[in-house]
């Protein structure tokens, strides 16, 4: 129970700082980090989908969003979610699945590799 307060409280607090932060201040992170050259576009399209639709994202890609970085995946994040094409989307549902497939694809590029 107390790991569960405990993700409120970041999800909380991973909410009040997306708010705060203009879509203006979300693509200059994006831009001074070369977010958009450090993943390819299949790999955009599986992390969406892996967050805000349902889906899954490969192993291959991955490998691609922890190397962008988490700077650059909570930008795209928070510039997506102020879209106002997706207004009805939940943000606090949002971000847990964007903290998730952070931290599963962080998970898997950090394990090793099974043998053959």
């Amino acid at each position: 129970m107390e790991s569960l307060n405990v993700y409120s409280v970041l999800v909380v607090l991973f909410l009040t700082c997306g708010a705060a932060m203009s879509t203006k201040e979300n693509d200059q992170i994006i831009k001074e980090n070369n977010c958009e050259t450090k993943i390819g576009l299949p790999c955009v399209l599986e992390a969406f989908t892996s967050i805000f639709e349902i889906g899954c994202i490969s192993n291959k890609c991955c490998g691609e969003l922890v190397v962008l970085g988490k700077v650059c995946h909570s930008a795209f994040v928070k510039r997506t979610l102020e879209n106002p094409l997706l207004k009805d989307l939940s943000p606090a549902t949002i971000i847990a699945k964007s903290i998730q497939t952070w931290n599963n694809c962080l998970a898997l590029t950090d394990s090793p590799s099974p043998s053959a």
